[in-house]
């Protein structure tokens, strides 16, 4: 039998054949896919890596430039950022900071390596404010900083780019219904309605027995809550609060704090009571905190000590003063023995004594009587050769009097006593015109400051608000005024020495207006109990009198910087020297918010307001969107 064997046929091999190289085929190119879908992943990744790595990069030299810018405007406000913009240039980050920075090339998007893009892009003059703080005025400069950065070596030639906008601000403090750089009490105070803005570099208690209205915005480091600070059963402080401010209408916001010299904590009360000290011997009245002391920038320094008054007249910090002395024996009592300081100085009294109960103190005053202060300031040689243009009071034309009194009494002191500065007589204010340019002549105003407790007695600056005035529209006529001092009592024009002991039945108050700024201490509370409590914002302003029928008139500022070191006895409550007012009426004056109207010598916040932060392409400075 023959076996018949049966081969495929020829097409059936070459299909099979073709079959497989094609599988082949696409799972080559499957493969070569995949790897290269990998591949640009990877360089994907990398690039992606890169790009938010650079661009990390270029905001950390945006962020050195603007940290250095930050602390210079601190210490020493726009002036020394200006005189420092050339340094800011060159301040990239560098491999001797880190070796992680040897990476990366820095520019300044304009072709300048190693160098940042910082300039001055837009300035102001003294006008409103933009975000949270909206509502105040002050002087602005824009800053743009740029940095572009692109890595080495790198498979990927990207360079990023950042450019941020700062705001650098100046806002006199006084533009702020109150202002405190510690706790600040609303406890037990009187039904208040505040007009402006509230501030405080802590907390906020709210907590009151009466009515308390907020009218602007109120912001705090800490929180705004009402419990009280002061030890008594919390449902005595269940009085309503109302916010009638811009939303948000109390909000956490950042401290804002005077430029005390370079110290890193320059607004702590020790750093920020520098103001009102005298300098030491060899400071510079220039530098970051002989600048802001209000020693140097009086025109006229009165010095106290054991033996001799001494007067000081200058034009400038930097001026040499030309000083009037008077020497007087204080061993005794006989007015032959003060002649000088009559004949030099008609409207000092260094004789005057009274007892402060809450101090429980003997008081030796500096007494100075503003009426004869001001017609010195006018007659005397000495002043009117270092002030020529001097003219007298408002409405005179002439312009550059004195407008900043420093008051120091050096007086030693005996267990039981206390030096003091007083102030009487001083419904009309030393005051000039002076000429601010398109504007009308506006009054220049007049500021007392001293490092020792300060007593006000009677009406201050009424001459033309006149009693009782509420400045609530900001148009009165009232000369710009602040009275700064270790703290303030106001005696009204009912006080008299020879019953300033006792208890305060027998010290009768009349209706008093005080129409100034005041910047002053208190003496903070230490804890929950009532003695251990501040007084409250509305007791900033001491008071040794009945006021039961009579009401205390205060257009200011209420301004708190430090605490009392020289008047520090703890307040009382229920207090023992004082019968709380029938009203207080509490305004602020809204003169306040323009530039001419406002203190001589008024402290100066600044303030960093963050604009914009962009992406621009890179190798642009002048990249305009507004995002």
């Amino acid at each position: 039998m023959k076996i018949k064997l049966s081969f495929p046929n020829q097409c059936h091999r070459g299909y099979a054949l073709l079959m497989v190289l094609m599988i082949a085929t696409f799972t080559l190119v499957i493969l070569a896919a995949t790897i290269s879908r990998t591949a640009s992943t990877t360089n994907l990744n990398n690039r992606n890596n890169q790009y938010v790595t650079g661009l990390y990069a270029a905001e950390a030299a945006t962020e050195k430039v603007l940290a250095r810018m930050k602390y210079d405007f601190a210490v020493g406000q726009l002036a020394a950022v200006s005189n420092n913009l050339s340094s800011y240039l060159t301040d990239v980050p560098t491999s001797s900071e880190d070796s992680y920075w040897g990476q990366f090339q820095f520019s300044d998007g304009q072709g300048n390596l190693n160098q940042t893009y910082v300039q001055c892009v837009y300035s102001t003059g003294f006008g409103p404010l933009s975000s949270q703080f909206i509502g105040l005025n002050g002087w602005t400069n824009t800053y743009r900083v740029v940095s572009n950065v692109s890595q080495k070596p790198s498979l990927n030639r990207i360079t990023n780019a950042v450019q941020q906008e700062v705001q650098l601000a100046l806002i006199p403090v006084f533009q702020f219904a109150i202002f405190y750089n510690s706790l600040l009490e609303f406890t037990t105070c009187a039904p208040l309605t505040i007009a402006g803005r509230v501030h405080a570099n802590s907390n906020i208690f709210v907590g009151s027995s009466n009515p308390l209205i907020f009218n602007n915005t109120v912001t705090a480091t800490g929180s705004v809550t009402n419990p009280p600070w002061a030890g008594w059963a919390q449902s005595q402080f269940t009085s309503t609060t109302t916010y009638n401010g811009i939303p948000p209408y109390a909000v956490i916001a950042n401290a804002l704090a005077l430029p005390i010299g370079t110290n890193a904590a320059y607004n702590t009360p020790d750093s920020v009571r520098e103001i009102i000290n005298m300098p030491p011997v060899g400071e510079s009245p220039t530098n970051s905190l002989g600048a802001v002391r209000y020693y140097n920038e009086a025109d006229v320094v009165l010095l106290v000590s054991n033996t001799t008054v001494t007067a000081m007249i200058k034009v400038s910090p930097t001026d040499t003063p030309t000083n009037i002395l008077a020497t007087y024996y204080p061993t005794n009592l006989y007015a032959s023995n003060y002649v000088q300081i009559t004949t030099n100085f008609p409207f000092l009294n260094v004789t005057n004594l009274f007892t402060d109960m809450r101090e429980g103190d003997l008081v030796k005053v500096t007494q100075i009587d503003v009426a004869a202060y001001n017609k010195w300031l006018i007659t005397n040689p000495v002043v009117t050769s270092k002030f020529p243009n001097t003219s007298g009071v408002y409405p005179s034309t002439g312009a550059g009097a004195p407008n900043i009194l420093y008051v120091a009494d050096n007086r030693t002191n005996s267990s039981g006593q206390l030096t003091a500065v007083r102030l009487q007589n001083g419904s009309v204010i030393p005051t000039n015109m002076i000429n601010w340019g398109a504007s009308s002549n506006q009054p220049s105003g007049f500021t007392v400051a001293t490092p020792n407790p300060l007593y006000v007695k009677g009406n201050y600056n009424t001459a033309a608000g006149g009693l009782g005035y509420t400045n609530s529209d900001g148009s009165s006529t009232e000369f710009p005024a602040s009275l700064v001092s270790d703290a303030i009592t106001i005696l009204s024009a009912n006080w008299a020495d020879s019953a300033s002991g006792g208890i305060y039945s027998s010290r009768t108050a009349a209706n008093t207006t005080i129409n100034a700024a005041i910047l002053a201490g208190v003496v903070y509370s230490t804890g929950s109990a009532a003695s251990q409590y501040s007084g409250g914002a509305h007791n900033l302003t001491r008071l040794l009198e009945n006021w039961a029928n009579y009401t205390l008139t205060l257009n200011t500022s209420l301004v708190n910087l430090y605490n009392s070191v020289r008047a520090n006895t703890q307040f009382q409550f229920p207090t023992a020297y004082y019968q709380v007012p029938k009203q207080r009426n509490f305004n602020f004056d809204l003169n306040f918010l323009s530039y001419t109207k406002l203190p001589p010598g008024t402290p100066i916040l600044p303030v960093v307001i963050r604009q914009k932060w962009i992406v621009p392409p890179p190798n642009n400075v002048n990249y305009t969107n507004n995002s």
